[in-house]
């Protein structure tokens, strides 16, 4: 069967896009023109993604795991890898359960997990205040909590040991390699999204002292890592004093290790 030809102007579009380096060119090009609300705005649209303009920012939305998640400018863009940190969360987590996640973002993790688990009670963090208005929206949506501040100082004290799981997409890029990242990321999304410090792992190891505060017993902590970095972070779980695993998908090319704390 052949294809139905593209208008000429969409079709001019997608060589715009792809000579920019849009991978997914003629994907973008659909999106793009489905949310231009005219031709002027179509325009300025594009002008702004051939420059870089991450196409979430422009849409307003980034899909995740399987749902539309509101994605404000400047606010890190969920990257489909991470949809293995919201499914191995969910499969751990139980209706009524106390969920936390922590560097939250857009709060796309925990939204994926609310909606694959009916009835947990959802609570989120984030110390960028752009991230906590994003976040506010799409968590508020299913019912959760949006605290803003660093890590889980702005969590409620009542939280302590009840979280069954705590989940964090905290930053692993090494200081050094913030450079080296496509430019959409390194300067449209803010810094304290990607910066993990001299070896990527500041902020995870700052997660992983905490944890054992806040989880119940059997509760499980979850990091998206690298697979370079996941024997780290794995060992910074130990040194919290929990059983820790790590699980990959190559597919996604994704890694999360997971810390289970003991019972009783």
């Amino acid at each position: 069967m052949t294809a139905t030809p593209l208008p000429a102007p969409v079709a001019d579009l997608i060589a715009r896009l792809r000579a920019a380096g849009c991978v997914f060119a003629e994907d973008e090009a659909r999106l793009l023109v489905d949310a231009a609300r005219s031709s002027a705005e179509l325009a300025e649209m594009v002008e702004r993604r051939v420059a870089g303009l991450p196409l979430e920012h422009l849409l307003g939305w980034a899909e995740f795991a399987g749902r539309r998640v509101a994605v404000d400018p400047g606010v890190f863009v969920p990257r489909r890898r991470t949809e293995l940190l919201a499914r191995e969360a969910a499969r751990r987590a139980r209706s009524g359960a106390v969920v936390v996640d922590l560097c939250c973002g857009s709060g796309a993790v925990g939204v994926a997990v609310a909606a694959a688990v009916p009835g947990i009670e959802l609570h989120a963090a984030d110390v960028d205040p752009a991230a906590v208005r994003c976040a506010r929206r799409n968590v508020g949506a299913v019912g959760g909590w949006v605290h803003e501040g660093d890590l889980d100082a702005p969590l409620p004290p009542t939280l302590a040991g009840r979280v069954g799981v705590l989940v964090a997409n905290a930053p692993y890029v090494p200081t050094d390699a913030v450079g080296l990242m496509p430019p959409e990321a390194r300067l449209h999304e803010p810094r304290v999204a990607l910066d993990g410090g001299a070896d990527g792992l500041d902020i995870q190891r700052r997660v992983a002292a905490a944890a054992p505060r806040w989880l119940a017993p059997d509760g499980h902590l979850l990091i998206e890592t690298s697979e370079r970095q996941a024997p780290h972070t794995a060992a910074a779980m130990a040194a919290a004093g929990l059983a820790a695993q790590v699980v990959q998908d190559a597919d996604l090319d994704a890694t999360v290790v997971v810390g289970r704390r003991a019972e009783g």
